[in-house]
């Protein structure tokens, strides 16, 4: 991989040949395990599906470098998927964290992504453009009180992962973004499902990393260099948007339209909250096979 980094991904192929590559990107606290219900049916429908841990997450190493800004993680996905994969474009699902690393993607490299779902993430700063649009470029009262965690993670990680200090109190501390954050649908994530997620964060020096992406967006570590991410994206897009999320912009639909000129959507998903493809799964896998189908051949 490129200067050294490496990836864990999970890597699945279609039957009878070869299709589309497919890349699943996760967003925090998350690994690949989010994408454990559609990487079998996706690939079944006629995706090469690539499911990475980003740097520093679940099996992949914290690097080197210390970097953890979008612009890092999208130049590890180009480089896993062109360079180590051998494609020359492929299609991006993701949300959260995953939706800003695909944005800069598409951005960063023109026409390596060719299309790309996004659903319950962090979208372009482009404040005048939603002011032009009727939309208040800042986030309402509720959607500050719920973000108390960026501002710490960003801010005070240090103390944070001191306070954080057993493998039991860091997968606790994830385990509530499943459950008593409400992040997700109420019930979609069973105690075990929870604990399946939060597993791989119990890992110290993983859980701080994570941290890491937080920092970077604040401007308490440097960024590797500056992200795409101050323009609107030209990539054509399907945007849906999980309405039981407690911790993301209430206008995420209406920032979409600014944001992605070339739009199908935004839809909203009835019973979905951050994580539609668990909440979600078969809904978004045949949203996602729909909207390529004729990639699909």
């Amino acid at each position: 991989m490129r200067d050294g980094v490496e990836l864990a991904y999970a890597h699945v192929e279609p039957n009878g040949g070869a299709g589309p590559a497919l890349l699943l990107v996760h967003g925090w606290p998350e690994t690949m395990r989010i994408w454990w219900r559609t990487i079998g049916p996706l690939a079944s429908a006629g995706f090469e599906v690539i499911a990475p841990d980003l740097r520093g997450f679940g099996a992949s190493p914290v690097p080197a470098d210390g970097h953890h800004d979008l612009a890092a993680h999208a130049r590890d996905l180009h480089g896993l998927v062109h360079d180590v994969l051998g494609h020359e474009r492929c299609v991006a699902v993701g949300g959260d964290l995953g939706s800003g690393v695909i944005i800069d993607l598409g951005l960063r490299f023109p026409g390596f992504v060719e299309r790309q779902v996004l659903f319950n993430g962090i979208l372009p700063i482009i404040p005048e453009a939603y002011a032009a649009a009727g939309i208040d470029p800042k986030p309402s009262p509720a959607v500050r009180a719920a973000a108390d965690y960026f501002v710490r993670q960003g801010r005070d990680a240090d103390g944070l992962a001191a306070e954080l200090a057993t493998p039991e109190a860091r997968r606790r501390y994830v385990e509530a973004f499943y459950g008593s954050r409400f992040w997700a649908t109420p019930g979609a994530f069973t105690r075990e499902a929870a604990a399946f997620m939060a597993e791989p964060f119990e890992d110290a020096a993983s859980l701080r990393a994570s941290f890491g992406n937080y920092e970077s967006a604040l401007g308490a570590i440097p960024v590797s260099e500056p992200p795409r991410f101050f323009e609107p994206s030209p990539v054509p897009t399907l945007a849906l948007y999980g309405p039981d999320d407690h911790v993301l912009f209430r206008d995420f639909p209406e920032r979409c339209e600014v944001a992605f000129p070339d739009l199908v959507g935004p839809f909203v998903v009835p019973r979905a909250g951050h994580f539609p493809q668990w909440e979600r799964a078969e809904l978004l896998n045949r949203t996602i096979a729909m909207f390529c189908r004729d990639l699909l051949g």
